[in-house]
């Protein structure tokens, strides 16, 4: 089960079965080794813990995130506007070679450090110019935001050479699984030598990966949609085997890409547009954050969907992409309230629009916040005001300069809310009879569409009444829990419901507890999402485990089919006072990492020095309902992990939770806690 609070007290169950650093193999390497003294621990150094663990790092299926990595570099310098080519390599020897012509990465000593900066940027973590967000900083917008990008390539990598060309020199060096193996070497450049740019050539290590082969139709689309995404930038991928050469270069962008990609007729005309924060013009966003986007309306629904943050692809999506979905659903749902279009009894939903909407969306973003270091979704929660602050005007004016096509898109949304709210009738007449009394306690929703339904087991009754006040009354409902709950590990199923707090679960869920080879009636299943809400201090992590616990041991097919959640409720909120034409703002962060991000921003702002105001939440209970809205619950800003099992043997997780949940364990759990005891980080 993968489900973590970063930065905040561990939940080691899910850490243990998850494959993170406090590993099961680990702890089971320790005790067989028969003894534990001062030379047990180890400290990881460098780029050590790439190496220990990969997967917490890069996709371990293939090196195609890895060699991504060094192209993003080459993308960045593209868009500081600093580069016009990039060029990707196959060599007939396995390796890949990219090369920009971009500044270059200094190789002068650095200041402190006084090694060569290339070598730094190489081989240290979290090193890289993509930190200096100040003004005059290397990189103001950029994919990169932890430093572990180029430096986890170079561990996973038999051998990797760098070759420079800037200031009238060229620099090569040359490593061999992040060690230096060929030092820095700097002569003059020649009359044949480039003027600047950097070539890197990487050749990944295949004990590390599944399979050592690069998916070549993922590497195609990758530098095709950076070609798209930066107008007038030539983007090359040449095979040395046969000698292909396949080029890239587009003038026309993201409608371009769009129309080549859509394999049905549009309702309406492309909608595209492009707008960014000006110096002084916004008093919200950043100078130079913005988006572009490009969305095509379809009756048979979306035929591509695909949106980037300073380049790099967002496969999983993220906040920009549910900006656009605010914007989109805000405008059509304007332009049907102005011209009065919306049938009695009809309730129109953000699906019923997006649902039919293709789009390519790029988003220009000062300081991303990623979830995880290969940065599928975009957890920024910023970037959903930003882009739906500019898409909702521009389609609004649209719409209504073309009432025709208004009119078409209106009919297309509506007979889709008619549809959805047609099949919600019948899932309501089908469970109609029969169902149990569902718990006193539990506030229900509206809708009884199951793909829409969210339950939150919330912690404690306090929490629950702001979650009340603050959710959304049509789809999501609350059942909030009194202390914590049984550790159901050793209890036998049919002794289950004696407890309260687990009978009303299973009741308000509407699915029987089971086991891991039964097939149980999924029919009653009341809710698509059953989210875990507790505090984000130890005994809202021990109540998570013990509900993790429950669902595994006796619920195992809801988490196979993926609908078990866990919310991650921010840490510390930031109130900025208003200054100038700036309105006062306020900002959650999840973790230190994400307040420390938020304060180098308000600096890049202009803000003065520690004139915000920093608090800290001891629980969920602090929230109001309007806070607990805009963190935890609104689907478009809320942090939620979905809990899986993913690769991890079965047998290992019974067990690890075994080992953790047993009441015979207390030994294990003891020598658990002094083996990893140094790894948790505790305020005092």
């Amino acid at each position: 089960m993968a489900s973590a609070h970063p930065g905040m007290q561990p939940d080691v169950a899910a850490r243990l079965v998850g494959g993170s650093p406090l590993s099961l193999e680990s702890a089971a390497m320790a005790s067989k080794q028969g003894s534990y003294e001062e030379s047990s621990i180890r400290v990881l150094k460098g780029l050590e813990p790439v190496k220990q663990r990969p997967g917490m790092y890069t996709r371990t299926d293939n090196p195609l995130h890895i060699v991504q990595e060094v192209i993003d570099n080459a993308a960045d310098e593209a868009l500081a506007q600093n580069g016009k080519r990039i060029a990707v390599t196959l060599h007939l020897d396995g390796s890949i070679s990219v090369e920009d012509d971009g500044r270059g990465i200094p190789f002068g000593l650095h200041p402190e450090e006084q090694v060569p900066v290339v070598e730094i940027v190489f081989t240290r973590l979290h090193a890289g110019g993509k930190f200096d967000k100040g003004s005059g900083g290397a990189y103001s917008f950029s994919g990169g935001l932890h430093g572990v990008g180029v430096s986890v390539t170079n561990a996973l990598s038999t051998r990797l050479q760098v070759s420079v060309w800037r200031d009238r020199q060229v620099a090569q060096l040359a490593f061999s699984g992040g060690d230096v193996i060929e030092p820095l070497v700097v002569r003059p450049a020649g009359s044949g030598d480039r003027r600047q740019g950097t070539t890197v050539r990487v050749w990944p290590d295949a004990t590390y990966f599944e399979s050592a082969d690069l998916p070549r139709a993922e590497l195609t689309h990758l530098l095709r949609s950076k070609a798209v995404l930066m107008p007038g930038v030539t983007v090359t991928l040449r095979h040395e085997k046969t000698g292909e050469v396949q080029t890239w270069l587009y003038k026309g962008g993201l409608r371009d890409y769009l129309q080549q990609h859509l394999s049905a007729d549009t309702l309406i005309p492309l909608f595209e547009g492009e707008q960014h924060a000006t110096r002084g013009e916004s008093e919200t966003f950043a100078e130079g954050e913005g988006a572009a986007w490009c969305v095509a309306f379809t009756e048979e629904g979306s035929n591509l969907r695909e949106s980037y943050v300073n380049l790099i692809p967002t496969v999983a999506g993220g906040t920009h992409e549910a900006g656009l979905k605010d914007g989109l659903f805000q405008a059509v749902k304007g332009f049907v309230e102005l011209h009065a279009l919306l049938p009695k009894g009809v309730k129109l939903m953000p699906d019923d629009v997006f649902g039919r909407a293709s789009f390519v969306l790029s988003a220009k973003v000062l300081d991303p916040q990623f979830q995880g270091q290969i940065k599928e979704r975009l957890n920024s929660r910023d970037a959903l005001r930003l882009v739906s602050a500019y898409v909702r005007p521009a389609l609004e004016l649209w719409l209504n300069q073309h009432v025709e096509y208004g009119r078409k898109l209106a009919e297309l949304v509506i007979r889709q809310a008619q549809a959805r709210q047609r099949a919600g009738q019948k899932v309501e007449k089908k469970k109609g009879s029969g169902v149990a009394v569902l718990p006193g306690k539990l506030t229900d929703c509206e809708s009884r569409d199951l793909s829409l339904n969210e339950v939150f087991l919330v912690e404690g009754d306090s929490a629950g009444g702001s979650a009340k006040m603050g959710r959304n009354k049509e789809t999501q409902a609350v059942l909030p829990l009194r202390g914590k709950v049984l550790n159901a590990w050793e209890v036998e199923r049919d002794r289950l419901f004696a407890n309260n707090e687990i009978h009303d679960i299973a009741v308000a869920v509407g699915v029987d507890p089971h086991g891991p080879d039964d097939q149980p009636d999924l029919s009653g299943l009341r809710y698509g999402k059953i989210c875990i809400l507790s505090d984000a201090d130890v005994d809202g992590s021990h109540i998570q485990v013990l509900l993790l616990t429950l669902f595994f041991r006796h619920f195992p097919r809801l988490i196979e089919a993926g609908h078990i959640f866990v919310a991650k409720p921010p840490l510390y909120r930031v109130d900025v006072p208003a200054r100038g034409k700036k309105l006062a703002a306020k900002h959650y962060a999840l973790d230190e990492g994400e307040l420390q991000s938020i304060l180098d921003k308000q600096r890049k702002d202009g803000a003065r020095e520690n004139s915000w105001s920093i608090s800290r939440f001891k629980g969920l209970g602090e929230m109001s309902a309007e806070q607990l809205w805009e963190t935890t619950l609104n689907p478009d800003t809320r942090r939620l992990l979905r809990v899986d099992c993913g690769a991890v043997d079965f047998g290992a997780t019974v067990e690890a939770l075994t080992k953790l949940m047993g009441k015979g364990e207390a030994a294990s759990r003891r020598e658990l806690m002094e083996l990893h005891g140094d790894d948790v980080e505790v305020d005092v």
